[in-house]
C-alpha cells in the first residue's frame, strides 16, 4: 500500500460521518486515488479498464452521430435535386437548362448531370462557383483521384473531358462520392431535360412501415447490447486483486460499507478514464472519417457531430454503471481483514431467477405476434424491452451454464485440468469474456432470421431476362435537330456495335401514331427489323417491308381500331416540322406479342425500317438491347462508355431478374456497417480483458514455469480456458438466437424458417473473432511465463 494512512484515518471517523455525503465523497475520492496513484499496478489497472470502456464508449458516441449524419446526407441531396425545382417555361436570365446523366463503373452509381445556363443569373449547383464550360467536366474529389488512377482508365475513356472544376463538399452527398457535372452548349429543352430556377426538393418520403420500423430498431438494439455489455466486463477488470486490495483496508480499521464505496470509486475512476479515452478516440475517428468508405457509404467529419442529448445519456450512463455493476458484484463477496471469501469454492449459482429475464422478454413479445404489416405499428419500447431482457437472459444464463458443465468435468491430460481447475474456480471470470460475443451472435441470427424472412416482402420479380440481354440502352429524340430518331437509333447502335465485347445489338424506335381523323385516338408504331422484332412478336416470317399487328399486348383496342390497311395516321412530330403522315400498308398480319428482354409486353403496330414513315419529324425514343461476351473483361464498362460517347443522356440499364426495395437494402447496410464496427469492438475488447486475465495470473504462471511445467502445455491449458466458455455460449446464443428469431418471424407475420448455413455462418464468425484474440493473446502470454515474473515488493 502506497499510502496506508487514508485507509487509517477513514476508519476513525464515527458512524454519523461515514453515512454523510462528505463521508461518501471521501471514500470515492479515496478508490480513485488507488486507481491512479498506486503505482504501476494501479495506473495499468485502470489504464486497462480506461481501453475497456473507452472502445465502448466511442462506438457509442459514434452511434449517437448517425441520425444527424445521415440528416446532413439528405440535405445536401436536396439541395442539390430538381425533383420541385421551380421551372421556367422560356429561357431567361436566370434560368438553366440541367439534365441528369445516369451512369455507373463497376456497379458503382455516379451522380452526373449536364449543363447549360441560358443567362448571366443562372442558378449554380451547391459546391460550384462557377459552371464549367462546354465539354468541360467539374468532378467531385474522389472522382477525379479515380480518373487519375489506373483503375479508372475504362472510365476516363468515358469522361474525356477537361476537368477544370472541383466540386465543394456542400455539392456532395459524401466525400466518397463519384460526381461530376458537364457543361454543354447544345442541350435543348425536351421532356428529359428541366430548365429551372433554382434547386430544390421538398418532397418528404413515405414514413416506414410496421416491419421496416421493426428492423430498423432491432438493428440497434442487436448492435448496442455487445457493446453495454463489454462496457460493463471492463469495469470488474482486476476483480480479483481489488477484493485482495480491500481486505488490507478492512485489516487496518475500514468496514464492509466503506471498502465497497472504495471499490465504486475506482471504477468510477476507470470509468471516468475512459469516457475520456473513448472522446479521444472517437475525435480521431472523426478526424479521419472522409478517408474511409464502408459499404459504398462515406461521411464528412462536420457530419458526425453527436447528439447533445444521446451524449449527456452517455456521459451519465457509463460511469453510473461503472458503480452499479461493482456494488452487484460485491454483493457476493464477503471481504474479511483476512481474506476474501471468494477464494474458496464458491456458492453454487442458481438458475431460476435467471430464466425470468428472458421469459419476461417472450411476454413482452408475446402479444405482438401476428399483427405483420398490415396490423398497426409495433410498440417500440415494447419491442426493445423484449429483446433487451432475452439478450440480458443470455448473460445472465451464460455464468450459471459454464459453472455447471465445468464442475462436472475431470480427468484428462495436464493442459486439460489446469483449464478446469481454473474455470471451477473463477467461471464467472470466463464468462464475462464470452458475454459479448455470445450476446452478439444471438442477436446476429435473430436479425438473420427476420432479414430472411421478410425479404421476400421487399423483392419483386421484374421480369426481366437477363439471358436475353446483359443491358439496356434507353435514348430520346429530340436532342439532334435535324436527325430523325431513327438515324439517331442508328448512330448509337453502330457505336455499340464497334464495342469490344459486345456481341449483339438489338434496337427498337418506338413512336406515337395518332389517327389523323381523330387526335384522341393513339397507338404505338414499333419500327425495327425483323431480327430485332422476333423479340417482342412471335413472327412465323419476315422480310423488309413487312408490317403487323400486335395482339394481346397492353393497346389491343387502339391498336386494331388503327390498323386499317390505307387508313392514314400523323406519326411523331419535333421542333423541326409537325407529325409525318403515314398511311398504314396493305398486308399488314396479326402476330402475338412477346414480352421484350426488360419485361414489357408491347402493343400496337410494328414495320421494318423499309415500310417505316420517313422524315426528320420522326420522333420518339429507342430500347436498345445488348448482350455480352462474358470472357472480355470489362465489357460492360465499355459498352456503357459506347453508350455515353454516343449520347450522354442515354439511360444504361442492367437487367436483373429480382428487384429489391431500396429501404429494406439500406437497413441491411447499415446493419453490415454495424456489424464490422461491433466485431471491431468485440476483438478489440476482448483482447484487452485476455490480456487483463494473463496479467493477473502472471507470478501463477512463471511459478508453473519455474516447477518444470511445459510453455506449450500452458499455452494449450490458456487455449482451453477460452474454448470452452467459447464453445457453450454460442451454443447458447444460437438457442436463444433461434428462439428470439422465431418470435420476430411470428410477429412479422411470415412462415418460421432456419437457413441453418447462415447460422453457422454467424456461430463460425464469433469463434473466428475468439480464435483470433487468443492467437494476439499468445506473445503476451510467452512473456509472462519468465521466471522474473515470480519477483515482488
Amino acid at each position: 500500500m502506497s499510502s496506508p494512512h487514508h485507509p487509517a484515518d477513514s476508519a476513525h471517523r464515527g458512524p454519523a460521518a461515514r453515512g454523510t455525503l462528505a463521508g461518501w465523497l471521501q471514500d470515492l475520492r479515496m478508490g480513485a486515488r488507488f486507481a491512479l496513484g498506486g503505482g504501476r499496478e494501479g495506473w495499468t489497472r485502470t489504464l486497462l479498464t480506461g481501453v475497456g470502456v473507452g472502445l465502448g464508449v466511442a462506438l457509442l458516441l459514434l452511434t449517437t452521430t448517425l441520425p444527424g449524419a445521415l440528416a446532413a446526407r439528405d440535405a445536401r441531396s436536396d439541395a442539390r435535386s430538381t425533383w420541385t425545382a421551380p421551372t421556367a417555361e422560356k429561357a431567361g436570365p436566370g434560368t438553366l437548362l440541367f439534365a441528369e446523366i445516369q451512369t455507373s463503373f463497376h456497379d458503382e452509381d455516379l451522380y452526373g448531370a449536364e449543363l447549360r445556363p441560358e443567362g448571366p443569373d443562372a442558378p449554380l449547383p451547391p459546391g460550384l462557383e462557377r459552371f464549367p464550360g462546354p465539354g468541360e467536366l467539374a468532378v467531385s474529389p474522389a472522382l477525379k483521384d479515380l480518373l487519375a488512377s489506373p483503375a479508372g482508365a475504362l472510365l476516363r475513356e468515358r469522361l474525356d473531358g477537361p476537368i477544370t472544376r472541383t466540386i465543394g463538399d456542400e455539392g456532395l452527398i459524401g466525400p466518397g462520392e463519384l460526381a461530376f457535372y458537364r457543361g454543354s452548349d447544345t442541350l435543348r429543352d425536351d421532356s428529359s431535360v428541366k430548365r429551372i430556377t433554382g434547386f430544390a426538393n421538398d418532397a418528404r418520403p413515405e414514413p416506414l412501415d410496421p416491419v421496416l420500423t421493426l428492423l430498423l430498431v432491432m438493428v440497434f438494439v442487436a448492435l448496442l447490447m455487445p457493446v453495454a455489455v463489454f462496457v460493463a466486463a471492463a469495469v470488474r477488470f482486476g476483480g480479483e486483486r481489488r477484493d485482495r486490495r480491500l481486505a488490507a483496508l478492512r485489516l487496518v480499521g475500514a468496514d464492509g460499507r466503506m471498502t465497497r464505496r472504495i471499490a465504486a470509486g475506482e471504477a468510477l475512476a476507470g470509468a471516468v478514464a475512459g469516457l475520456a479515452l473513448g472522446a479521444g478516440l472517437f475525435s480521431a475517428v472523426r478526424q479521419f472519417a472522409d478517408r474511409f468508405t464502408v459499404m459504398d457509404r462515406s461521411v464528412f467529419p462536420a457530419d458526425l457531430t453527436p447528439s447533445p442529448w444521446l451524449t449527456a445519456l452517455v456521459v451519465l450512463a457509463v460511469p453510473a454503471a461503472a458503480v452499479g455493476v461493482t456494488l452487484l458484484a460485491l454483493r457476493g463477496v464477503v471481504i474479511e481483514p483476512l481474506g476474501v471469501v471468494r477464494t474458496s469454492k464458491p456458492a453454487r449459482r442458481r438458475i431460476w431467477w435467471r430464466l425470468v429475464l428472458p421469459l419476461a422478454g417472450l411476454g413482452l413479445l408475446a402479444p405482438l405476434m401476428g399483427r405483420g404489416r398490415e396490423n398497426g405499428d409495433f410498440n417500440q419500447w415494447q419491442v426493445i424491452g423484449g429483446v433487451v431482457l432475452l439478450l440480458v437472459g443470455v448473460t445472465a444464463i451464460l455464468p450459471w451454464l459454464v459453472e455447471s458443465v465445468v464442475a462436472r468435468l475431470s480427468g484428462g491430460g495436464v493442459a486439460w485440468q489446469l483449464a478446469v481447475r481454473r474455470l471451477q474456480l473463477s467461471s464467472g471470470t470466463a464468462a464475462r469474456l464470452v458475454n459479448g460475443i455470445a450476446v452478439a451472435v444471438a442477436g446476429a441470427i435473430a436479425l438473420q432470421m427476420l432479414f430472411a424472412g421478410v425479404e421476400g416482402d421487399y423483392t419483386k420479380r421484374t421480369g426481366e431476362d437477363p439471358s436475353r440481354a446483359a443491358l439496356s440502352v434507353w435514348i430520346r429524340g429530340g436532342q439532334h435537330p435535324g436527325t430523325s430518331i431513327l438515324a439517331q437509333a442508328d448512330a448509337v447502335s453502330g457505336r455499340l456495335r464497334r464495342a469490344e465485347g459486345v456481341t449483339r445489338v438489338t434496337p427498337l424506335t418506338s413512336v406515337t401514331a395518332t389517327d389523323a381523323g381523330n387526335p384522341d385516338r393513339a397507338t404505338e408504331l414499333t419500327i425495327a427489323s425483323c431480327s430485332a422484332l422476333r423479340e417482342i412478336a412471335d413472327l412465323p416470317s419476315c422480310k423488309e417491308g413487312d408490317t403487323f399487328l400486335l395482339r394481346g399486348g397492353y393497346d389491343d383496342g387502339n391498336a386494331q381500331a388503327l390498323a386499317r390497311p390505307g387508313g392514314k395516321l400523323m406519326v411523331g412530330g419535333n421542333d423541326t416540322g409537325g407529325p409525318v403522315a403515314w398511311t398504314v400498308p396493305k398486308g399488314l398480319r396479326a402476330v402475338q406479342s412477346r414480352e421484350d428482354p426488360a419485361g414489357t409486353k408491347r402493343g400496337g403496330l410494328l414495320a421494318t425500317p423499309g415500310a417505316a414513315p420517313k422524315g426528320t419529324a420522326v420522333a420518339g425514343y429507342t430500347s436498345i438491347y445488348l448482350q455480352l461476351d462474358p470472357a472480355v473483361p470489362d465489357a460492360r464498362e465499355r459498352a456503357r462508355t459506347a453508350a455515353f460517347k454516343a449520347d450522354p443522356l442515354a439511360t444504361v440499364m442492367t437487367l436483373k431478374s429480382t428487384e429489391q426495395s431500396n429501404r429494406f437494402a439500406s437497413i441491411r447496410t447499415g446493419l453490415y456497417i454495424g456489424a464490422v464496427l461491433v466485431l471491431m469492438l468485440i476483438g478489440a475488447s476482448m483482447l484487452v480483458s485476455q490480456l487483463e486475465q494473463l496479467r493477473e495470473r502472471k507470478k501463477l504462471l512463471s511459478a508453473l514455469v519455474a516447477f518444470g511445467t511445459r510453455r506449450g502445455t500452458l499455452t494449450l491449458s490458456v487455449f482451453w480456458q477460452t474454448a470452452l466458455p467459447i464453445g457453450l455460449g454460442l451454443g447458447l446464443a444460437t438457442a436463444t438466437g433461434l428462439a428470439l428469431g422465431a418470435v420476430l418471424m411470428r410477429m412479422t407475420d411470415v412462415p418460421v424458417a432456419v437457413d441453418w448455413t447462415s447460422v453457422a455462418g454467424m456461430a463460425g464468425i464469433g469463434a473466428g473473432v475468439v480464435l483470433l484474440v487468443t492467437v494476439l493473446s499468445l506473445p503476451p502470454l510467452l512473456r509472462l511465463m519468465r521466471p522474473d515474473g515470480l519477483r515482488t515488493e
